[in-house]
C-alpha cells in the first residue's frame, strides 16, 4: 500500500499528515507494509522544510518533521501510489485536473477517514499558531480512520 498526502504547497498540512501517519504506522508495526509520502499542488516551496510553526506544533506531540522537504505533485505519482488524499476541495480538483487519462488511483478528501466527507483540513499558513494544533487534531483523527481501513483491507485479503 502506498499513500500520498496532498496539499497546496507541501509545507503545512500534507507533511503534518505524513508525519502523523508514519508515527501511527510505526506504533502498529506496519511501517514496512505502507509507504507514505506528501506533496503539494504548486511549486512555490519545492525543496523547503515544513513551516516552522507546523514543525513546532508536531514536535509538541512527539512528531519530527524536520527532515521533510516539499515537492510538487508529479505525473508518476498517479502510478506510484495506491491512494491520493487531498487536504481540501481545491487540492482534490487540482489532482483530478492533473490526472492522466489512464489513471485509476482513487483520490479523496483525507477527512473522509475522520467521518467528515465534505470537510477540508483548514490551511493554517496565514493564521495564528492555534491553526496548526487544529490541523493536528483533524489529521490525527483521519489517520486513525485511514489505519483502520488499511488494516481491514489486509484482513480481507486471502
Amino acid at each position: 500500500m502506498r499513500v500520498l498526502f496532498v496539499c497546496l504547497g507541501n509545507i503545512c498540512r500534507s507533511p503534518t499528515a505524513e508525519g502523523v501517519f508514519r508515527r501511527l504506522l510505526d506504533e502498529h508495526g506496519l511501517a514496512h507494509r505502507v509507504a507514505v509520502d506528501s506533496c503539494g499542488i504548486g511549486p512555490w516551496h519545492v525543496g523547503k522544510a515544513p513551516d516552522p510553526r507546523a514543525c513546532e506544533a508536531a514536535a509538541r506531540r512527539g512528531i519530527d518533521l524536520s527532515e521533510f522537504r516539499a515537492r510538487q505533485l508529479a505525473d508518476d505519482d498517479f502510478e506510484r501510489f495506491d491512494m491520493l488524499l487531498a487536504m481540501d476541495h481545491d487540492n482534490l480538483a487540482a489532482i483530478e485536473a492533473r490526472r492522466p487519462p489512464h489513471s485509476q488511483v482513487p483520490a479523496r478528501l483525507f477527512l473522509e477517514y475522520a467521518g467528515y466527507p465534505d470537510r477540508a483540513v483548514p490551511d493554517p499558513y496565514y493564521g495564528g499558531d492555534q491553526g496548526f494544533d487544529e490541523v493536528l487534531d483533524l489529521v490525527e483523527a483521519a489517520s486513525r480512520g485511514l489505519l483502520e481501513e488499511i488494516e481491514a483491507r489486509r484482513e480481507r485479503r486471502p
